[in-house]
């Protein structure tokens, strides 16, 4: 039992600790967590617009 206490052994666990918990945040650090951006509706109503008025000139041709 007193391995566990020896400094060493601390100072190795403590390092190996914060080395994971860096490697986790970077690996997460770019992560979108299901979030996704939500247009306006006023974004919604210039694309149906487009979409609209290209179907209305093709039409007409």
């Amino acid at each position: 039992m007193d391995f566990l206490f020896n400094p060493w052994v601390i100072v190795i666990i403590v390092v190996c600790v914060v080395v994971g918990n860096i490697a986790a945040l970077k690996y997460t650090a770019n992560m979108t967590v299901g979030q996704r951006q939500r247009k306006s509706d006023l974004d919604k109503l210039n694309e149906l617009d487009k979409k609209a008025t290209e179907h209305h000139e093709k039409t007409d041709k």
